[in-house]
């Protein structure tokens, strides 16, 4: 067996068992965006899985006009740090299975508040899934956080990968975000005092978005001023995004300030109301899920498709969801997976 398999166990570990990566995908506008995002691994570990709401297709639509991507897999401090470049492909002409495989993966326990399933399985908005398979094309590690200053080590695929294609695109027009945009400002003042890590995404020479955390970040009257790693093969410069754990990302432009990175703000990305308060993901108020039902009765119409029905009792997880588990109720440091955000379940 070959491909994730090559890399040293430590790593190979890490990846196995990851629950949440900084994913970075292209815009129309040549912008790196980065999502973090639940992941669940093929079971033969060939590709790198995840999924975003039929009623919020964008992140997939990116994939499926650029599949270039990047995937930032990182855990404790003398854990490896790992950066993927790979080539994505959308899978959404099968809703139904989606729903299921996201449901055995990752779904119902990670994020379930204390709701029952009787509760839970009623959000049909939530569980309908686009899935994204992603195969590396590149992989990059340190051996611990200490060593991002140094150079990385690489796994490259041979030259003949065959890299999976998307499924045909919808008819129509995307359903376009409803959610409001705030002054970048406002919003950059929460992120500071919000206490979550901040991650920068730029496209390497090659077009690969690729996220790598900051070490910290102070507010400047342009946009944030970052003390960044020093190892990364890829130049800190270009059009750029930076997250803080998903709450709060900001578009705009990257480039050196003596030993820091000037990150120049365009502006703030609308906010869902689920990274704002994440009960909402199972319990939406009803503004908030009549905006989401309406964007997934259009979605699924693109795909002339019927929306899932999930099952009475949540599906069995799989072998590779029960080492995440395992992962989740440990004391690993998970982005966007915490008590102070309120959305850790034991």
């Amino acid at each position: 067996m070959s491909g994730l398999h090559d890399l040293p166990a430590r790593v190979f570990s890490l990846i196995e068992s990851g629950v949440v990566t900084e994913f970075s995908t292209v815009s129309a506008a040549g912008v790196p965006i980065d999502t973090p995002t639940y992941y669940f691994p093929a079971d033969d570990m060939s590709t790198l899985d995840l999924a975003t709401g039929l009623p919020n297709p964008t992140k997939a639509e990116r994939v499926r006009r650029n599949p270039k991507v990047g995937l930032l897999i990182e855990g404790r401090p003398e854990e490896p740090v790992v950066v993927v470049r790979a080539r994505g492909a959308v899978r959404d002409s099968d809703l139904q299975a989606n729903a299921l495989r996201y449901l055995a993966e990752t779904g119902y326990k990670g994020i379930s508040h204390g709701i029952t399933w009787e509760d839970a399985r009623k959000a049909v908005t939530y569980w309908s899934r686009i899935i994204i398979e992603n195969k590396p094309e590149r992989v990059y590690w340190w051996d611990n956080h200490a060593a991002l200053d140094s150079p990385p080590q690489v796994w490259t695929a041979p030259p003949d990968t065959s890299y999976p294609v998307s499924d045909p695109p919808p008819s129509g027009a995307e359903t376009r975000s409803s959610w409001p945009v705030r002054p970048w400002q406002d919003v950059a003042r929460e992120a500071v005092a919000g206490g979550t890590p901040a991650h920068l995404s730029v496209l390497d020479e090659d077009g690969y978005p690729l996220p790598m955390r900051v070490y910290s970040f102070e507010l400047t009257t342009e946009g944030f001023l970052l003390a960044a790693p020093k190892g990364t093969p890829w130049q800190l410069k270009g059009r750029a995004s930076l997250t803080f754990a998903g709450f709060r990302t900001f578009v705009g432009d990257a480039g050196p300030d003596g030993d820091r990175v000037l990150f120049r703000v365009e502006r703030s990305l609308p906010q869902h109301p689920a990274t704002l308060d994440t009960k909402q993901v199972l319990r939406p108020s009803e503004d908030t899920l009549a905006k989401a039902r309406a964007r997934l009765e259009r979605e699924a119409a693109r795909r002339g498709a019927s929306l899932p029905v999930i099952p009475q009792e949540p599906p069995a997880r799989t072998r590779i969801a029960l080492i995440r588990q395992a992962r989740i109720e440990s004391d690993a440091p998970i982005t966007g997976i915490t008590k102070e955000h309120g959305n850790r379940s034991s």
